[in-house]
């Protein structure tokens, strides 16, 4: 398997080749947010219209998660794609994160750790979602555990490394976050997916029809 340095410099290299797309990706993002932000004021309905906005963002991480898997194998995508990805499996991706959110909560409320532990192995979950349309959402979730059993720290590390590209994000209001911070993280943790799904597959902790797959990339 590559190591994180080189998993990071294949990221950023083809990152930086779509950068255009994934900076728009990105920035889609926080317009919602701020949409959402405006809208919660609202008596009753704010609330309601922010409920459907945190379903719509659930279900287009997905979609975002399937457009970094692409940028880290240097394909071309859109964010047309991405808006697309909205109508397809709407219920199973969202049924998927909002599983992983659930279990992840209860696993938080037994102290910050074992929280931690379990969003990581659940991590992969968005991908799976994204790359393989007939996996169940309750499968993908048990499949991202598979994947990263062995590799939680490897993924803690990688989280932690982006902390000083975080603070100087914060520093510029966000705004390097949107433009590099943002994409280069997504990118990075794309990579580890397709890295971990193609090392489970070379181990037999994950057969590639499990996924859908006919062989191992």
């Amino acid at each position: 398997m590559k190591t994180r340095q080189e998993i990071k410099l294949q990221a950023k290299v083809n990152m930086g080749k779509q950068r255009g797309t994934a900076i728009l990706i990105e920035l889609a993002l926080v317009v919602i947010g701020l949409v959402s932000s405006l809208l919660s004021g609202i008596p009753f309905l704010g609330v309601v219209i922010s409920l459907a906005i945190a379903c719509i963002i659930a279900v287009l991480e997905v979609g975002i998660s399937g457009a970094y898997i692409s940028i880290y194998q240097n394909i071309r995508t859109s964010v047309s794609s991405v808006i697309s990805s909205l109508q397809v499996n709407f219920m199973r991706k969202l049924g998927g994160m909002l599983w992983v959110g659930l279990w992840a909560f209860l696993w938080s409320l037994l102290f910050v750790i074992p929280g931690i532990i379990k969003a990581i192995s659940y991590s992969m979950t968005s991908y799976i979602l994204a790359e393989c349309p007939n996996v169940q959402a309750t499968d993908a979730i048990k499949l991202s555990m598979r994947i990263t059993k062995g590799y939680k720290g490897e993924l803690f590390v990688a989280g932690l490394s982006f902390i000083g590209w975080l603070l100087l994000g914060m520093i510029t209001c966000g705004i390097l976050i949107v433009v590099h911070v943002g994409p280069y993280m997504n990118a990075t943790f794309a990579g580890y997916y397709i890295e971990l799904r193609n090392e489970a597959f070379k181990k037999g902790v994950v057969r590639p029809e499990e996924l859908g797959m006919a062989m191992a990339n």
